[in-house]
């Protein structure tokens, strides 16, 4: 594979997973070419394969290998030119109240608990919603990339919100995210709230993208990605501006 043409970088073994319905497109089958992230090159491997339209996963780090099927779009932000819509501007001014805490590189038992919480609320029948604290650890800590958690806090300082995000030699790559799901916090769309604070930390940084991992026609799940713009998506020429056909606007 191209993007680990370096001598310095240890051959990646890859496979191929096991057929299964896709959690996207209902009727289609998914399937997925995966490796595992270990050793000292994790960080690097993790970088170059996200360039080219992987995704990581505790210490797996796959792309989707459907038969039949291309409905898997890897898409990014360009985090300097990236403008507000009016919607967003709307999301904005309403969470104008919430507070940035400090970026984490270790996960905390609070974090838990609001993680817990949200897969129960939002994904019961998901295998995640059956993880232990240990489980939400290693999420985090296998696969030996350099991760981040942002986190959002209500002017209490209760925990709303928390993005888990690779740093990349180019970008933020959104991993998982996770919010508060009860009825008056609804409103404030907390999951694009904990994108808008991952393309400032970005700018920060210097890092030019925000990896936003897959956008899917079709899919409800998905159409919230087409809200950030300019928006690129990575196809057979390489990474190219992307109007999607339906707006999450």
């Amino acid at each position: 594979m191209s993007v680990l043409n370096s001598q310095k970088l240890i051959p990646l073994q890859f496979y191929r997973s096991s057929p299964a319905p896709c959690p996207y497109l209902p009727g289609r089958i998914e399937r997925k070419l995966f490796a595992r992230l270990s050793g000292p090159d994790a960080t690097e491997v993790n970088s170059r394969l996200s360039q080219a339209g992987f995704r990581r996963s505790h210490d797996i780090i796959y792309k989707p290998a459907c038969p039949g099927c291309v409905g898997c779009v890897p898409v990014r932000v360009p985090s300097d030119q990236f403008a507000l819509s009016d919607s967003l501007q709307r999301t904005a001014r309403r969470s104008q109240g919430l507070i940035d805490s400090a970026v984490l590189t270790q996960p905390t038992r609070e974090q838990f608990d609001l993680f817990r919480a949200y897969e129960q609320a939002r994904h019961t029948d998901s295998d995640m919603a059956g993880m232990t604290y240990d489980d939400y650890c290693a999420m985090l800590l296998e696969g030996q990339s350099e991760t981040l958690l942002l986190e959002l806090r209500a002017p209490t300082q209760e925990l709303v919100g928390v993005m888990l995000a690779d740093k990349l030699s180019d970008g933020l790559s959104a991993v998982y995210s996770f919010f508060a799901c009860a009825p008056h916090w609804q409103r404030h769309s907390l999951g694009s709230v904990l994108i808008l604070r991952l393309l400032e930390q970005a700018k920060q940084l210097g890092l030019p993208y925000v990896y936003l991992g897959y956008w899917v026609a079709h899919s409800r799940k998905m159409a919230y990605k087409a809200r950030f713009k300019p928006l690129e998506a990575l196809g057979p020429s390489g990474w190219a501006s992307f109007t999607p056909p339906q707006s999450g606007d």
